[in-house]
């Protein structure tokens, strides 16, 4: 049974439009996920643990919809796999990457373990999620917070087109 999944990806370092596009294939190319839709790409200033910091580099998002037969935690080691595929350092929480693949939400299922959480629990007040997502599908909700188009509206200007 295939489940429809929404991912996030994004990265701050290296090429990050072919680090983007490179690691969508890769994910297409997975037997259990196929990319259904891509949503076009955003840039926005980094995040980082103290808050925005823009003399870090900016980052790059855009988010896709697939469809996997994969569960949840076997979904989560399949994007770690391809992020470390690019070169994912994993020192620092909040640091720059090359590549952080997300799972938004998972078909309409709550998950609550130690290493995942779906849905992904700041989704709701991050632009560089809501905005490229609500491109992608105006009509997507995320489940327990509301339509996304509406909880992308007030914070859009924190991110800008790329494309």
């Amino acid at each position: 049974m295939k489940t429809r999944a929404i991912l996030a990806l994004g990265g701050n370092l290296g090429d990050r439009v072919q680090t983007i596009r490179d690691a969508i294939a890769k994910l297409d190319a997975h037997p259990d996920i196929k990319v259904k839709r891509v949503s076009p790409l955003f840039e926005s200033f980094a995040m980082t643990a103290k808050g925005i910091d823009e003399s870090e580099p900016n980052y790059l998002n855009g988010v896709i919809e697939v469809s996997t037969s994969l569960k949840p935690k076997r979904l989560l080691a399949a994007l770690n796999e391809v992020e470390n595929q690019f070169g994912r350092v994993r020192l620092e929480r909040w640091a720059a990457r090359t590549l952080d693949i997300d799972i938004i939400s998972y078909g309409s299922e709550l998950v609550e373990t130690k290493s995942l959480v779906i849905p992904h629990p700041r989704a709701h007040e991050r632009a560089f999620v809501l905005v490229p997502w609500a491109e992608l599908d105006p009509e997507a909700v995320l489940p327990g917070h509301g339509k996304v188009a509406d909880l992308a509206e007030p914070i859009a200007n924190q991110v800008w087109r790329f494309e």
